[in-house]
């Protein structure tokens, strides 16, 4: 079942130049994570895959957090 994803951008007034309005659309794009859904969705990818890259990814965030963290 596919599901449709509502992105309605009306423009705020008579003057508002379309170059805003594309703006405004890219940044709730981005904030509703349409794009990044879309590329996961692509190709099917095994849970055990998909566990396996969480915890690759927070094993890098922590290493990250940690070269940014004063030593004491």
């Amino acid at each position: 079942m596919k599901r449709s994803i509502l992105v309605e951008i009306r423009p705020r007034g008579k003057d508002e130049p379309i170059e805003r309005m594309i703006k405004r659309f890219s940044k709730k794009v981005k904030k509703e994570k349409i794009i990044e859904k879309l590329r996961d969705r692509r190709y099917y990818e095994k849970p055990s895959e998909k566990r396996r890259k969480k915890a690759k990814k927070r094993k890098r965030v922590l290493e990250k957090l940690k070269k940014k963290s004063p030593r004491r």
